[in-house]
Formats: structure tokens, sequence, C-alpha cells
């Protein structure tokens, strides 16, 4: 097993385990099951586990394999805070101690505020006292390392990493998502501050195994080096010195000892022409079914009304290359739930952005359709109640609880 470095010099596996698909037995986890898989991986060095409060067992689940093991000082937790459900200061250590008693551990490795779509979230947090908090808990060893786990657009991903001396964070980020959310320029701005980065989603909850195109399995099949298409993608990601850690939700011995094999030779600067090539060709596969040709560069943004045009058009691309809840459930992720509205429904058609396209999109009328495709009632109705309740206004109290 391969390390990389956190903040502070320790030693993180480039391989973590995503405990959030343990595999279920009825309405609960198999525990017998995750906890030989769970003992798999840390037998061949991975060190790092990956769980949330709103991950249905999943902390509990970790607790116990980690009593029944006495595995505690060999591992590294990391788990989040739901800071979505925070309304006040009393909240915050509820929740947190709700989590130390789920996992059976009296400090946590590495905690993030979990899923934040906007710095608005990170502010009404601040407002709250979530900093004192903060300190506290590390003053304390209660915490070890303090994060944010992020699902938005680039720029706000930048306003909040600028904001505070985070210790790491955590992005969706693999080889069709470079241009999106935090993306390539969020990974290398944190790295430019020495910011350790843990990466979800390396293979689009397996989208880039189980939904590629037969031509491009065909493909990868194909060349010389016999990658698999899970394989091609971690070693994609590992080839990037700035990424510290991937996540794999592993739920098989044979998924633990495939990405193991992978992340104790993928060494960072190891792909060859060859390799990228290949990687090219498959993604010029997925995007064939594609309905806008946008390339994410950006060049049509500001927009003067705030309707985010890269971020629709990749999430209705989405919605054919991978299937409409997907993409839907992206859009609401990254565009639908940021504090200031971007749907494309404010667009006034000023015709600015053509101006500047470099691929002579039609994007005024190509927004029209992105938005009929995913926003229709019922998306549109459920967003707003989202909205709601992610934007609602922090209770705080004089004492702060």
């Amino acid at each position: 097993m391969q390390y990389r470095k956190d903040k502070y010099g320790n030693d993180i596996s480039v391989l973590g385990f995503g405990c959030m698909r343990f595999t279920k037995k009825g309405s609960s986890i198999d525990i017998d099951k995750a906890e030989k898989e769970v003992m798999a991986a840390v037998k061949a060095g991975v060190n790092y586990f990956d769980t949330a409060y709103i991950y249905p067992g999943s902390e509990a689940a970790m607790g116990e394999i980690i009593a029944r093991n006495n595995i505690r000082k060999d591992i590294n937790i990391a788990t989040k805070l739901p800071q979505y459900l925070i309304v006040s200061r009393k909240a915050i250590d509820k929740y947190f101690a709700e989590e130390l008693q789920r996992l059976r551990t009296d400090y946590i490795d590495y905690y993030l505020m979990h899923h934040l779509t906007d710095v608005d979230m990170w502010e009404k947090l601040k407002k709250i006292g979530i900093i004192d908090w903060i300190d506290e808990k590390k003053k304390s060893g209660t915490i070890r390392n303090i994060g944010f786990s992020y699902h938005g657009n680039t720029e706000n991903f930048l306003k909040i990493l600028n904001d505070y001396d985070w210790d790491f964070c955590q992005i969706q980020y693999n080889y069709m998502d470079e241009v999106s959310q935090a993306g390539v320029e969020g990974l290398k701005k944190a790295a430019e501050k020495g910011i350790p980065v843990v990466i979800m989603e390396p293979l689009r909850g397996g989208r880039l195994v189980n939904l590629l195109p037969e031509k491009a399995k065909k493909l990868i099949k194909e060349n010389k080096k016999h990658y698999s298409p899970a394989e091609l993608a971690f070693r994609w990601l590992y080839n990037q010195p700035e990424v510290t850690c991937v996540l794999s939700g592993m739920n098989s011995i044979e998924m633990v000892e495939e990405n193991c094999r992978t992340a104790d030779d993928a060494l960072a600067g190891h792909f060859t022409e060859d390799d990228h090539a290949l990687i090219d060709k498959v993604k010029e596969i997925i995007k064939e079914k594609e309905k806008v040709g946008c390339t994410g560069c950006r060049y049509c943004m500001p927009c003067p009304k705030g309707v985010d045009i890269p971020g629709i058009f990749r999430c209705y691309n989405a919605m054919y290359t991978e299937g409409k809840s997907d993409g839907r459930f992206q859009f609401a992720q990254t565009v639908g739930l940021t504090k200031e509205p971007a749907f494309a429904s404010q667009c006034i058609e000023c015709g600015k952005c053509e101006m500047h396209c470099p691929q002579n999109i039609p994007i005024r009328k190509k927004l029209k359709e992105a938005d009929k495709k995913l926003r229709p009632l019922h998306y549109k109705i459920a967003i707003g109640v989202a909205r709601k309740v992610m934007f609602r206004k922090a209770k705080v109290k004089k004492n702060k609880d």
C-alpha cells in the first residue's frame, strides 16, 4: 500500500474505505460481511475509513467492527457533522456526542462539515459558533483534523477553502469531473495551500464501470495493459500528486483486493501518453450521447443574471450519459442548492454568453431545453422545499447554548 502525507506529516493510505455502501441484510447492515471486507482492507494497509452521521447504520457498524478487532489505534476514522440539520450550538454537541458513541471512540481523526454546496452554509455555521467549537475540540484532542466535504461550483469551493485554516477537504473528482464541482482547479488550489484532498466518487457511484457504453468497455478491455474500467479510473487519480486519498465504497473481498493491488503500484506520474490517450477516447465515447457540446471552459461566464450555464449543461448531458435521475440529482446538488439561485429560468436572453462561446453553442435555446428536462414540476417542488430547509436562518442564542 502506498501512503501520502496529511497536513501534519502523518501517513494516509492512498486508498480509503468508503463505508456508505456496506452490504445490507434486510433493513440493516450485514455486519459479518462488512467486517471481513474491512479487515481485509486493514490487512492490506488501508488506514482511512470514511463514514457519516446520515449513512444508515454505517457509524454503528464501523464502531462494532473496531471493537470486535481492537483496531482503533491502527486506523483513521473520518466522519461528518450533518451541517444541514444544525440550527444551534447545542445541536452541534448533540450530533457529535452521538457519533462518538456510535463509533465507540473518544476522538475523531478527520472530521468534516458534511455536504457544503455554497459558502452561505459555512457562514451559517460560523454565526452559530462553529469556529470556537472546533478550537475547543482540537485543543482537547477530540478532533485531530478538521475539514469539509463539498458539492457545488468551483467559485464557492475556493471561497470556503480560503476562509479558514482547514486541515483537509473532500471533493467529488474523476476523469469526467475535471471541470465540474471543485474540479481540477479546486484540487490544485488546495494543494498549493498545503491542504490534503480526499477524493469521493472516483467512479461516479460505479457509473464509470457499470454504465460505461459497450464501445468504451471494449476499448479498455483491448488495451495492452488490460486495466479494468475501475483500475483505469483509479490510476488516473493516483497519477496526480495533489490527490491524497481516494475513497472507494468496497462491498466485496474481490473489490478490496483489486483496489489494493492498484493502490500498491500506481505512483504519481506513472501515467503514459498512451494511458492519457485511452482516457481521452473513453471520454469521447461517453460524450457521444451528450445533448450540448459544452466543454466547461466558462468563457460564457459570469452571466449577468447569475445563471450557471456550464453547470446546467453538464447536468443536462449527464441525463443522457448516466441516466435521467442521475443528471437531475447532480443538478439539485450543484445548481439547485446554491444560496443565490442559478436556474436557467433567470436568463433574459441578452446573448452576452453566445458572443464569447468558442463552441458556438446556441446557449439561450439550449438553456430552455435543459431547464425543461432538468426541472419537471415535481423536481421544482422538491428543490424549492430543500432550499427552504438548507438555507433557513440559524437560531443563534445570545449564550450560544
